[in-house]
This record gives C-alpha cells, sequence and structure tokens, in this order.
C-alpha cells in the first residue's frame, strides 16, 4: 500500500481518514463530529512561545484515557539516564555489528543501549541504542514518556504505524516519533539500526547564518503522515517507557484510533538524500557542523544538548589540503554510526551496523592507512560516494552501558588503528 504524506517541518498540519471528521473553527466542541472524542497532545509547556509550542488536536474513536494501570516491563538490554552505573571512560571504543537474533523477536524486545548521558527525570540528555529485530509487533504498540525517537535504518525497512499515521522508512532514511506517540513497528524480514532518544528540546533545523537562505536539509522535504485509523476491538498490549522503566498495561482495543488531527506535533520522515551538502570549493576541511541535519539546543547558545549530523555521498575538491577528517579533540562527545559503505577517515574496522565513541577531549581521527592514502593522493576532484555515516553528538561526555563494554562486538584492538604513524622528519 502506497503512503501518502504532508510535507514541510514543524508546519501545523490538519488531516482527516473520514471526510468531516476534522471540527472546523474549533479544536473542542460540545460533540465532535461523528461522535468522536477529542484529545490534546502537548509537546511543550502550555505557555511555551509560540514559535517553539508544538500542540496537535485528536478525534478518535475512543478516549486514550479509557484503561487500566500498567505493571513493569521486563526488558534488560534497554538503559536509560541517569547512566550512573556507567563508567565514563576516555578510551576510544568500536563495535562490529551486532547480530540480529535467530528467534522471534520484535522492535520493543530488540533494542539495546549502547550508551547515553544526562537524565530523563530532567529532560536533559541523550540515550544511544540499537534495534535488532525480525518479526512484527503484533497485538502491542510503543509509547516513550521519556523523549523522542530518532530512528537510522540500517538494515531493512520499517513501517510505523502510529496514533497519527503511517510511515514507511527505509535505509537512507530517517524518522522522528514525538515523545509520546503510541507506535507499533511493522516488518517483512530482519531489520538492524540505529535510535537517539533525545529527552531535551525537539529536535528542529538548525540556524543557516551566513550560509543564507537555502542548504543543508530543506523544510519541504520533510514527510509528515496523513491521518489513519483502526479500529480494532482486541486486546492490545501498551508498553511506555516512563522514568527509565518500561510499564506494559492491556487494553481492550487498539489505542492507534485517531480518525482526523491537526497541528504540529506529529512524527515525519526524511530522505538523507535530499541533504543539500555544502563543501569548500578553496582549501581546510570545513568543521562537520555544516552537515547537521537536526539540532536539539541547550541553555547553553550554539551548544546542542544532541545534533544528528551525516556524511554523504559529495565531492572534495579542495586544494593543498587533507582533505579526510582532520585530527582533533572535541568538547563534545561523539557517537558515530555506518548505514552503508565506508566512512572516509577509516580505511577498515568500521563497518556498516557498526558503532564508535569518542568522548569529551579524546584524540581521534584518520587511521593510519586514511592517513596514508590522503597525504599521497593526487589531488583532483573526487567523488566520496556509496557512503552514509553519522553522528549522534552531544554536549556531555557519553557513558557505555555494562553491556556495550562486555559485548564480544567490542573491538579490543581499536587503538590499533593509530599505530604505526612515521616520526615527522625536521630538517
Amino acid at each position: 500500500m502506497d503512503l501518502h504524506y504532508q510535507s514541510g517541518f514543524g508546519n501545523s498540519f490538519a488531516t482527516e481518514a473520514v471526510p468531516g471528521a476534522l471540527p472546523v473553527g474549533q479544536n473542542s466542541p460540545q460533540t465532535p463530529p461523528f461522535g468522536l472524542y477529542a484529545e490534546q497532545l502537548s509537546g511543550t509547556a502550555f505557555t511555551a512561545p509560540r514559535h517553539e509550542n508544538r500542540r496537535s488536536w485528536l478525534y478518535r474513536l475512543r478516549p486514550s484515557a479509557g484503561h487500566g494501570p500498567y505493571a513493569p516491563y521486563v526488558q534488560e538490554r534497554l538503559k536509560s539516564g541517569p547512566f550512573d552505573a556507567a563508567a565514563p571512560t576516555p578510551n576510544r571504543l568500536r563495535w562490529d555489528p551486532l547480530e540480529i537474533p535467530a528467534e522471534p523477536v520484535d522492535f520493543v524486545d530488540g533494542l539495546v543501549t549502547l550508551a547515553g548521558n544526562g537524565d530523563v527525570a530532567t529532560q536533559q540528555g541523550m540515550a544511544t541504542h540499537l534495534y535488532l529485530a525480525n518479526r512484527s509487533m503484533t497485538g502491542r504498540v510503543f509509547q516513550n514518556a521519556d523523549g523522542e525517537l530518532l530512528i537510522v535504518p540500517q538494515q531493512g525497512s520499517l513501517r510505523l504505524v502510529t496514533e497519527l499515521g503511517r510511515i514507511d522508512v527505509a535505509p537512507g532514511e530517517i524518522a522522528v516519533i514525538p515523545r509520546g506517540v503510541r507506535f507499533r513497528v511493522e516488518v517483512s524480514g530482519p531489520v538492524r539500526g540505529y535510535v537517539c532518544e533525545n529527552y531535551g528540546q525537539a529536535f528542529r533545523l538548525p540556524e543557516l547564518g551566513p550560509i543564507g537562505s537555502n542548504g543543508l536539509a530543506n523544510s519541504r522535504d520533510f514527510l509528515t503522515p496523513v491521518a489513519a485509523f483502526e479500529d480494532v476491538d482486541a486486546p492490545t498490549q501498551v508498553i511506555q517507557k516512563f522514568q527509565g522503566g518500561l510499564w506494559a498495561g492491556t487494553w481492550d482495543h487498539s489505542p492507534l484510533d485517531v480518525v482526523a488531527w491537526h497541528g504540529n506535533f506529529a512524527p515525519y520522515k526524511y530522505d538523507l538524500a535530499r541533504f543539500n551538502t555544502i563543501n569548500t570549493v578553496s582549501f581546510d576541511h570545513p568543521d562537520p557542523s555544516i552537515f547537521t541535519v537536526l539540532t536539539a539546543p541547550s541553555e547553553v547558545p550554539g551548544t546542542a544538548n544532541v545534533d544528528f549530523v551525516i556524511f554523504p555521498p559529495r565531492w572534495m575538491v579542495a586544494e593543498h589540503t587533507f582533505r579526510p577528517p582532520w585530527f582533533h579533540r572535541n568538547v563534545m562527545s561523539e557517537f558515530m554510526g555506518l548505514v552503508t559503505g565506508a566512512y572516509d577517515a577509516k580505511a577498515g574496522g568500521f563497518s556498516p551496523g557498526g558503532a564508535s565513541l569518542h568522548n569529551a577531549m579524546s584524540d581521534h581521527g584518520p587511521d593510519v592507512a586514511s592517513h596514508k592514502g590522503a597525504t599521497e593522493a593526487q589531488l583532483k576532484p573526487h567523488k566520496i560516494d556509496n557512503t552514509l555515516a553519522f553522528m549522534f553528538e552531544s554536549r556531555w561526555v557519553i557513558r557505555p552501558t555494562k553491556f556495550a563494554l562486555e559485548t564480544s562486538e567490542l573491538q579490543a584492538d581499536y587503538d590499533a588503528c593509530w599505530t604505526g604513524f612515521p616520526k615527522a622528519r625536521l630538517p
């Protein structure tokens, strides 16, 4: 089934799956059309400034308040901030891809936390997860009250069936599910990917500054689903993440029963191939901030709670310049993943589905082979192609979980990629 979308980032949309279901001229009429129930979903405080305010009005078959209590749900590999039990480390870390389990596992049970920072209680910080699944969520939906979810598929496509409509997302695309929105993940085979759980302010487009009015990710290329609902009177397990723990309850119907909605708090998707990459046409390698797709700001101007940065196919034309990312230390902490191809600063060892972590002020940069190749290359215009790497960059140190430090996929020899650089020859 081909899905339909509405175009624009942060727009105020209006959509109805049944003509006439959306009230006109007001949000909460005494009797909504068809006897639907009006419900506001607020993503910010009521008094947040207009340009920051996020909310949608939903018109559903039954009020979502009509359910019983929740009970704890055990999923041992999903963790949340504060990550006090996790040991911060200055060591550079890199993981091989985790294998998708052979036994049946869905999106919720297949989440594995690798690292994170901050605290869900104070709504600051983030967590990085992998999802490893091979079956659809059946008779259950998921809701995250702790933060929004940025989903980056690496293998296999997902269908996200949300309260506000349906989204298909494949490798090379991303999807964002806002805090509190319920959804189900459907798959047609084994899937693997990355999830950034953002505890802080919602992702938005970065300011363009001297770049001007065009470039990077354009608003029109973000797609939000149209209303679609299911009328299912059957027991449905609703799992929610709340203050770091999972809780489950059984409803007597599917909560994905929103017939119409309007507002600007909704899930969306984006095709990373539409990112308008900015790069130098003279010399030197610009800061990777020029590759920022989305940013979640903090209270410190210019310092993000978390940035989502990509390294897509692009032309390299810089003259008399070392073209790959340079050696550096950074006050920000960097978690990297690879969707496809190879990363231009690592000639080997960094595989699609894998990950690396370089924490604040840790020394990192190109490996020996990449450095040698870049210093000896003939500097003609060159297209980096068939690649897509990304970075979740955060202002705070990212703490790896116990699982991440003990898994056999952690590369014990990662430091070796920087061994063997010849000493500079002085006159």
